[in-house]
């Protein structure tokens, strides 16, 4: 017997428990690890949050997200097709249309990115005072 975990079928009994002690998360075989990796790379998160807000297709994501090139987004967005968090859809229509938009499994990622997007807006600025003056130190330092 299985249940259905995000896109995968996984068997019953074969989950295990997450220690969330201090050294044991971040293992190598640790499944937070991996979770880690995969929405770490610099334009996982950004992708994922724009896709909060319901399917987009790939330019109209190109231009939301700003900054990031066509072939980055297809590889970030294949990335996050590989792992159940966002789904392709094709249209058979003149000409064709392809959008993306988040699987179940990543609109479970909507609340953990918006908190960490208001961390970014208030924290922001103390962020870059920090990098300013410490590169002032290393320029008065030299």
């Amino acid at each position: 017997m299985s249940s259905t975990l995000g896109i995968r079928q996984v068997p019953i009994g074969t989950l295990r428990l997450v220690s969330l002690r201090p050294g044991t998360v971040f293992l190598a075989d640790c499944p937070a690890r991996t979770a880690v990796e995969i929405i770490s790379s610099k334009w996982a998160v950004v992708t994922l949050f724009a896709l909060s807000d319901g399917p987009l297709r790939h330019g109209e994501l190109v231009e939301l997200i700003g900054g990031v090139s066509r072939k980055v987004l297809t590889q970030t967005l294949r990335r996050l097709q590989e792992n159940g968090l966002v789904e392709r859809r094709s249209y058979a229509e003149a000409p064709p249309r392809v959008e993306y938009g988040l699987t179940e499994l990543g609109r479970t990622l909507d609340e953990p990115i918006r908190r960490l997007t208001e961390w970014a807006r208030t924290n922001g600025e103390a962020v870059a005072a920090f990098h300013e003056a410490a590169e002032e130190n290393g320029a008065e330092n030299s």
